[in-house]
C-alpha cells in the first residue's frame, strides 16, 4: 500500500525533485502540494481522509511550517507530520517535536533518511 503524501514546499525545483525521489525510491503517492501556510493548513484540514504523511518546509512563501504543524496536532495517530528544512538545527528539531512533528530531516544532508522513513511507513501500512 502506497503512502499518500501531501507536500508543503515553496520551491518548485525542490518540490519536483522531492516528489520524483519519493515516488521512485519509496513508492510514495503525492496527493497534493502547497506553497503557503494557508494553502497547506486548509488542504490538510479539509482532506483528512486523503493523506498519511505531510512533508512540510518551515520557511514558506507565506507563513511558516511551524503553524501547519500546530494546526495538525489533532490528526489521527496514523498520520505523520514530517519537517524537511535547510534549518534543521537542534533548537528547530526540539521546537518541531513540541508542535507534534514525527520527524525532522535536513534538506541538504538527510534525504536518504527521509526516503528510509517513508519506506518504513509504507511497510507499517501493509506494503511491500
Amino acid at each position: 500500500m502506497k503512502v499518500r503524501a501531501y507536500i508543503v514546499e515553496d520551491s518548485p525545483t525542490i518540490r519536483e525533485n522531492l516528489i520524483e525521489t519519493l515516488q521512485e525510491l519509496a513508492l510514495v503517492d503525492p496527493v497534493g502540494v502547497a506553497e503557503t501556510e494557508h494553502e497547506g493548513k486548509k488542504w490538510l484540514s479539509q482532506n483528512d481522509d486523503y493523506w498519511d504523511l505531510a512533508i512540510v518546509d518551515l520557511f514558506l512563501k507565506e507563513g511558516s511550517g511551524l503553524n501547519i504543524l500546530e494546526a495538525c496536532r489533532s490528526r489521527r495517530p496514523t498520520q505523520k507530520m514530517i519537517v524537511l528544512s535547510n534549518h534543521a538545527t537542534n533548537d528547530v528539531r526540539w521546537r518541531c517535536a513540541q508542535l507534534g512533528a514525527d520527524a525532522v530531516f535536513d534538506k541538504s544532508t538527510e534525504i536518504d533518511a527521509l526516503v528510509d522513513y517513508c519506506v518504513k511507513e509504507r511497510g507499517g501500512r501493509g506494503g511491500h
